[in-house]
């Protein structure tokens, strides 16, 4: 059936309308009841059962039948799998992970690698082309039969021209377009976010945030960013650099950050400046070590977590007060400390932050932990894909 030829205004025009609005809700919620897919697209129950039977008769949906815990009968809906798969890829400063993942947001194979310091964008994606097409490979396909790969990187990205927004904070990835870059390497559409923004949007989607009207997610390790979400989905600011937190002056006389300011969050909370409160031969690499060392009962390194935690709490406290969220998720590296990092911060929070009647913004960990940019960037690729819902039964 043919767009073009639908008259608008007609019956078979208000069909694919309602089509495409139900499998846009799938597309962003990944699996939902009938009853909850009525409630996300305001289709009345017994137009969204007619059209499940319709894209499930065609091989678009796929459904289950569950048990909810009132024990009464429920139909889940989702994308069905076969309609291909798409990549999620996320540079932080150390790290690579990269996982592939089906229309459900199902993840069939993943990998991660160290990154040596000051990586640049070059050789990066050069590699990055290559384990992609080794990863398909393992799948019994090529990189071809990706639909579309998102990618997170550990600086706020301009949307208007995708490259990263501001100078100086990661150094050999500036003024590239890294979407272009990549599609250039790979021949498929490529989709590019700051890391904290993806984390974000994997929380809001699938983890702690999924349901919150607002939240915001930061990330703490080499770097400090945060993810602000309205309504499942992400606030950019106009070049990208909303949630910058990492960024926020704590001490105007303070070090010199990366940025070319003074006193920023990321010189007293981030990772460089914790491990760098350590003599060289104390075996403080990596924040994986400083936290070990906490959990292990090191006073030192318990003390330096958590006076991160309160500059953090002072950080967000600001936010709270312009953003307002309703839940704050904790991710990063940094995070893997739990309380000796958040109670701190709710501390700062209670003290600094203006009181409301309804309370102060929960601060609770990541869902994915260290997965959840690369999940983050799977969900956004998934956005960008477009699935026809214009088809009607073999039978009709």
């Amino acid at each position: 059936m043919a767009r073009g030829n639908t008259p608008p205004g007609s019956q078979s025009s208000l069909r694919e309308a309602n089509r495409a609005r139900l499998v846009e809700s799938l597309k962003r919620h990944g699996r939902l009841t009938q009853v909850e897919l009525a409630g996300s697209t305001g289709l009345s129950p017994a137009t969204v059962s007619n059209i499940v039977k319709e894209l499930t008769a065609t091989g678009l949906l796929h459904t289950t039948t569950i048990t909810s815990r009132n024990g009464r009968r429920a139909t889940l809906v989702s994308l069905a799998r076969q309609l291909g798969l798409v990549a999620g890829v996320h540079y932080s400063s150390r790290q690579l992970h990269i996982a592939i993942a089906d229309a459900t947001r199902t993840i069939v194979t993943q990998s991660s690698l160290p990154l040596p310091i000051d990586h640049r964008h070059d050789a990066e994606l050069d590699r990055l082309s290559l384990l992609l097409g080794d990863m398909m490979e393992s799948l019994g396909g090529t990189v071809n039969d990706l639909l579309a790969v998102g990618l997170g990187l550990p600086a706020p990205i301009d949307p208007n021209t995708g490259m990263v927004s501001t100078p100086g904070l990661l150094r050999g990835w500036e003024g590239v377009d890294i979407a272009e870059s990549l599609t250039a390497r790979v021949g498929r559409p490529v989709f590019v976010d700051s890391e904290a923004n993806l984390g974000g949007l994997a929380e809001a989607r699938d983890g702690a945030a999924r349901g919150a009207a607002s939240a915001v997610f930061i990330r703490v390790g080499h770097t400090i960013g945060a993810g602000l979400v309205v309504d499942g989905d992400l606030f950019r600011g106009v070049n990208g650099k909303a949630g910058q937190i990492g960024h926020v002056t704590i001490d105007e006389n303070g070090p010199i950050c990366r940025c070319s300011n003074r006193g920023c969050l990321e010189t007293y909370a981030a990772g460089p400046a914790l491990l760098s409160l350590f003599p060289p031969g104390e075996g403080m690499q990596r924040l994986s070590d400083l936290i070990q060392a906490a959990d292990s009962g090191d006073g030192r390194s318990h003390r330096v977590i958590a006076d991160a935690g309160r500059h953090i709490g002072i950080a967000a406290a600001s936010l709270c007060n312009l953003f307002d969220p309703e839940l704050i998720v904790m991710g990063g590296e940094l995070a893997q400390a739990g309380e000796i990092l958040m109670a701190p911060m709710r501390h700062s929070l209670e003290r600094t932050a203006l009181a409301s009647t309804g309370g102060l913004p929960e601060i609770v960990a990541s869902t994915f932990g260290e997965w959840a940019e690369t999940r983050g960037a799977i969900a956004m690729a998934l956005d960008h894909v477009t699935v026809d819902a214009d088809v009607m039964p073999a039978t009709a």
